[in-house]
C-alpha cells in the first residue's frame, strides 16, 4: 500500500509540475531529490549527484552528438532532393507516386539520422513543394511527409533507443539491429495507406502515366551510393560485429562530412549550423536521461516498481492485455507530450512489469518506439506537425494535423504485428547481442 501511495504522490507531483510549465525534465529531477529527502534520507539525496556524473560521462554516450552531428550535416548537404527525387522516378507508375517518393526519402534518410523532426525537415522542406506544383492535396502531401518522418526514430540510428537502452541496461546495438525490419515493415504499410487514399479519391494525387527510361533509373540510383555506403558503413559493422555503435558512430559522422564536402555543400556556415543543432540536441538528451536515471532510483528505493510488477502480474489478465493497456497509457500521453519525454516517465515504471511478464527487452524498446512514434504526429503536441508548420509556407496546425492523423491507423496495424510476430524485431539480432 505504501509504494502506491508513493506512486500516486508521484503522478500528483508530476502533474503540478507540468501544469505550471515547468519542463518535464526539471519536474523529474526536483521530485527525485525531494521525494529521496523526504522519504528516504538526505545521504540518500546525496547520492543523486554520484549518479547523474557517472551515467553522464558514460563513454557510450559519445553515440548520441556523433549520431546527431550525422543528421545535422547530411540534413544540410541536399541529399534529401536526391533521395525523394530517386524514390519519384522508381515509384512513378504507382498512385500517389511523389508520396510513395516522399516516404521511401525519408526511410532512406531515417538511416543516417536518429531523428524524426530532422528527417521530416530535410525531406519536407523540398518534396511539399514539388507535390504542391504537380497539384496534390494538401492533407496528402503533408501527412505523408509527416508519417513518414517518424521513420527517423525506428529505422537505425535512434535517439530514443539510445535512452531507452541505457535507461534499462539494454544492448543499444541490439535495439539498432531490432530496428531495421520493423522500421522497413512501417514504411510499407504507409506506402499502402498512400496507394489506398488515392485509389479510393483519385483527385487529390494526380496519376503520371510517364514511362521513366532505364538509363534515368539507373542515374538516379548512382546518385546514392555514398549514402548507401553510409549506412553500410554503419549499421552493418554494427551488425557483422566489427565496431561499437559508438565506434560506428564516428564513422557516421566522418563519412557525412565527406559526403557533404563531394556535394560541395559544407563549409564552416554548414559546420556551426550542425554543431549548434547537435550540441542542442545532445543537451536536451542528457538533461532527460539524468531525470529519467534520477527517478528511476527514486521510485527502486520506494519499491514502486517492484510492487507495480507484483500486483499487475497477479491480474486476472493474460500478459498482452497488460501489455495492451501500458501501450494505451503510452499513446494517450503521445497527445500530450513529446516521444523523449514519455519514455523517461513511463520505462523506469512499467519495464520491470514487462520483464516480469516474460517480454524480451529488446522486444519491448521497438515496440515503445514505435508507440511514440504516434506521438510525433498527433495533436496537440506532434513534434513533426509544428517541424512542417515552419518549413511549408501557408501550411496551418489543422490542415496538418488532419492530413497526419490518417496515418495513425497502419501504425497501430504495426505495433499489432509486432504483438502477433514478435521476430519481426528479433528475427536479425545476433545471438552475442541477446
Amino acid at each position: 500500500m505504501e509504494a502506491w501511495l508513493a506512486l500516486g504522490g508521484f503522478i500528483a507531483a508530476l502533474l503540478v509540475f507540468l501544469s505550471t510549465g515547468t519542463p518535464v525534465a526539471v519536474s523529474m529531477g526536483l521530485i527525485a531529490i525531494g521525494g529521496l529527502a523526504l522519504f528516504v534520507s538526505w545521504p540518500a539525496a546525496g547520492q543523486l549527484a554520484n549518479i547523474a556524473y557517472a551515467e553522464a560521462s558514460s563513454f557510450i554516450l559519445i553515440v548520441v552528438p556523433l549520431f546527431v552531428f550525422m543528421g545535422e550535416v547530411l540534413a544540410r548537404s541536399g541529399l534529401g532532393e536526391t533521395l525523394f527525387a530517386a524514390g519519384r522516378i522508381w515509384l512513378r507508375r504507382l498512385p500517389g507516386a511523389s508520396a510513395l517518393g516522399t516516404i521511401a526519402a525519408c526511410t532512406a534518410f531515417a538511416s543516417v539520422s536518429g531523428s524524426s523532426p530532422v528527417t521530416a525537415a530535410t525531406v519536407g522542406a523540398f518534396a511539399i513543394k514539388e507535390m504542391d506544383r504537380q497539384g496534390y492535396a494538401r492533407r496528402l502531401s503533408l501527412g505523408a511527409t509527416a508519417a513518414g518522418g517518424t521513420l527517423g526514430i525506428l529505422i537505425p540510428p535512434s535517439v530514443p533507443m539510445i535512452l531507452y537502452g541505457v535507461l534499462t541496461e539494454t544492448s543499444i546495438a541490439a535495439l539498432f539491429i531490432a530496428g531495421i525490419l520493423p522500421g522497413l515493415m512501417l514504411a510499407i504499410l504507409l506506402g499502402v495507406t498512400v496507394i489506398a487514399l488515392v485509389l479510393r479519391d483519385p483527385s487529390i494525387a494526380p496519376a503520371d502515366s510517364r514511362r521513366t527510361p532505364w538509363p534515368e533509373k539507373l542515374r538516379s540510383l548512382l546518385q546514392l551510393w555514398p549514402i548507401l555506403l553510409l549506412i553500410f558503413g554503419v549499421i552493418g559493422s554494427i551488425y557483422a560485429g566489427l565496431a561499437t555503435p559508438t565506434e560506428a558512430a564516428a564513422v557516421g559522422a566522418v563519412g557525412a562530412m565527406v559526403i557533404a564536402a563531394s556535394r560541395r555543400r559544407l563549409n564552416l556556415a554548414v559546420l556551426r549550423e550542425a554543431l549548434d543543432g547537435s550540441v542542442r540536441t545532445t543537451a536536451m538528451f542528457l538533461l532527460l536521461l539524468i531525470s529519467g536515471l534520477l527517478v528511476t532510483f527514486l521510485l527502486a528505493r520506494l519499491g514502486i516498481p517492484q510492487a507495480l510488477a507484483a500486483t499487475l502480474t497477479a491480474l486476472p489478465l493474460p500478459p498482452w492485455g497488460i501489455m495492451a493497456c501500458i501501450v494505451g497509457l503510452l499513446i494517450l500521453l503521445g497527445f500530450f507530450m513529446d516521444p523523449l519525454s514519455i519514455l523517461v516517465i513511463v520505462v523506469p515504471i512499467f519495464f520491470p512489469v514487462v520483464t516480469a511478464l516474460g517480454y524480451d527487452p529488446v522486444w519491448f524498446g521497438i515496440v515503445v518506439t514505435l508507440t511514440i512514434e504516434i506521438a510525433a504526429i498527433t495533436p496537440p503536441v506532434g513534434f513533426n506537425l509544428f517541424v512542417l508548420r515552419s518549413v511549408v509556407p501557408g501550411a496551418g496546425m489543422q490542415q496538418i494535423a488532419m492530413g497526419a492523423v490518417v496515418f495513425v491507423i497502419p501504425m497501430l496495424v504495426g505495433l499489432v504485428l509486432l504483438f502477433l510476430v514478435p521476430e519481426i524485431a528479433l528475427w536479425l539480432v545476433p545471438t552475442q547481442y541477446r
